[in-house]
């Protein structure tokens, strides 16, 4: 195990700027998740870490020593790649010990090493058998395999399951934390699935547009986002973001109106000068009821039933992105009936015109 410490790294191909000078400490043990949209300078980060690119400027250290400029094979961590990149030739067993064989491994200790690791994988049936004879899942976890038998002090995952269906996505996100539990090793890990992160984190990294937008743990994001791109990161389905007018503003919280002329309170510690400027008003969608006196109104022009949970489209005049409510799963609705739904002051975030989050009054 070890710990990561990122100083000041930055990255540019020629005159654009792909990362935005970045400090980020990761601690012995941490499974961190690198989460943020296509483009956000994520992967180029974790490539960073591990070698595979030069930085423009900055620092990286590894368990406290300085690997900047260090070869991938010296840094002492492995890393899994969105393609599974297995040798199609080689069984599974010679795949997961293909590391130590390069290392020059006695035998008896690559196969002992390749049972064990094998083991905690479920792949002890699987060992003789050849890629082309894996569903894709067996294939991430040989993949894994071969990565963790090097004992690495970090392991580096980049997209690992963007490959896989929805129901090995979730085999597969149980594996990595039952994975983490096992090894205890520190594991960074890229998405832009936010389950993904909400799920295996004990911190998330949310990047945009080159540069880190807030550190933090999962449900410290999702009640406090410190920006419009935190608030979209974090939460399923996504918040509803409304453009407004800051009406009102003091010691109690502030008024918003919006395009319909409706107004919603908010918790927000928002400075009284500020009053008369464009906003963006923030829910989520189990944050919206059904209310006579709501702020959101527009016929159901979707209804999707989840279950215990549903929710409900609203389509909100001038609005091309409709807004989504939770409603219960028992609740009877038809298609193009109004619905008004509303949400509590608490409830509410607030955006400046810069896409800065105004900070929440604390109860």
């Amino acid at each position: 195990m070890a710990s990561v410490a990122i100083e000041g790294v930055s990255k540019r191909f020629g005159d654009a700027t792909v990362l935005q000078p970045t400090s980020l400490d990761i601690e012995d043990g941490e499974f961190v998740v690198i989460v943020g949209p296509s483009g956000c300078g994520k992967s180029t980060l974790l490539r960073l870490i591990a070698g595979l690119d030069e930085p423009s400027s900055g620092t990286i250290a590894i368990g406290g020593r300085d690997v900047t400029h260090a070869a991938p094979a010296e840094r002492g961590l492995a890393m899994v790649f969105q393609s599974y990149a297995l040798y199609p030739h080689l069984t599974v067993a010679e795949n997961i010990g293909f590391p130590l064989k390069i290392a020059g491994r006695p035998k008896a200790e690559i196969a002992a090493r390749v049972a064990a690791v094998a083991d905690t994988l479920d792949l002890g049936a699987l060992l003789d058998r050849r890629p082309r004879a894996l569903s894709g899942g067996q294939r991430q976890r040989v993949s894994i395999a071969r990565a963790v038998i090097r004992q690495p002090q970090v392991l580096l995952l980049d997209e690992p399951l963007s490959n896989l269906d929805t129901a090995l996505r979730v085999r597969m996100r149980h594996e990595f934390a039952r994975l983490h539990q096992s090894l205890g090793c520190t594991m960074i890990y890229v998405t832009h699935d936010q389950l993904e992160a909400m799920t295996l984190a004990n911190r998330i990294v949310v990047m945009a547009h080159g540069r880190v937008e807030q550190v933090g743990a999962p449900m410290d994001l999702y009640r406090r986002p410190a920006s419009l791109a935190v608030a979209c990161a974090i939460g399923s389905p996504g918040i509803n973001l409304m453009p407004g007018t800051l009406v009102a503003a003091d010691m109690a919280g502030a008024t918003v109106r919006l395009a319909s002329g409706a107004t919603q309170a908010v918790a927000a510690e928002v400075p009284a000068g500020a009053v008369g400027r464009a906003v963006t008003l923030g829910v989520r969608p189990e944050h919206l009821a059904p209310r006579p006196d709501g702020a959101f109104a527009g016929p159901i022009e979707l209804f999707e039933r989840l279950g215990p949970l549903s929710f409900a489209h609203l389509g909100i005049g001038g609005r091309e992105a409709p807004v989504v409510a939770q409603l219960p799963g028992d609740r009877q609705v038809t298609l193009g009936e109004p619905l008004r739904v509303g949400a509590a002051a608490v409830d509410v975030l607030l955006f400046d015109g810069d896409g800065r989050a105004y900070p929440r009054l604390t109860p």
